[in-house]
């Protein structure tokens, strides 16, 4: 297996060499470090949104806003943890735009009419994580995909929610407790 077959396979990050080639305005280096990135960050978008169409998206997003934030990387961090953080922010700012632009548009009734279901699963067929997981309220959904999934502090995700730390630890418990129940049945 070829080295670019073996860093598609395995996700290897950009190596620095590319990172520096793109901060020079090198698009074909920036094309490579999407093909060997873009299936975690579709992976992190999907996780956190649930919903296919918008992770695709959000993917997208993510690495126009890494191209156009690259000189801001200072290389203290790795690229790939620094990309990983643009990701967050990215799918963080469409729910925050999402929610008030859902809240100026809509009663709360019409709120709950537009909320995506996940499909429930057929029962016996052995357990569906990520389909739990997609059926959890998007508050809770965030923080256990954030803190469970990603391995952030309670503290990080509460900074970057913008919400007090004790709601973190508060969704994360509901988020748990739902998922319990859910992969129950």
């Amino acid at each position: 297996m070829g080295a670019y077959a073996m860093a598609e396979r395995t996700g290897t990050p950009a190596a620095p060499d590319l990172v520096a080639q793109a901060r020079g305005g090198d698009f074909k280096a920036f094309e490579e470090i999407y093909r060997r990135n873009v299936g975690r960050v579709h992976s992190l978008c999907l996780r956190m949104t649930a919903n296919r169409d918008r992770a695709e998206e959000l993917t997208q997003e993510a690495f126009t806003r890494a191209w156009l934030k690259l000189s801001t990387f200072r290389g203290e961090s790795g690229f790939p943890a620094w990309l990983h953080r643009v990701t967050v922010n990215v799918v963080i700012g469409d729910c925050r735009s999402r929610t008030r632009r859902l809240n100026r548009e809509s009663t709360m009734g019409d709120v709950e009419d537009l909320q995506r279901r996940a499909p429930t699963g057929v029962p016996g067929l052995g357990l569906d994580l990520d389909g739990a997981i997609a059926q959890l309220p998007e508050r809770a959904r965030r923080v256990f995909v954030l803190h469970d999934v990603e391995g952030y502090r309670h503290e990080e995700v509460s900074r970057m929610l913008d919400i007090a730390t004790g709601t973190s630890k508060a969704q994360l418990h509901r988020a748990r407790k739902m998922l319990r129940e859910a992969l129950r049945k």
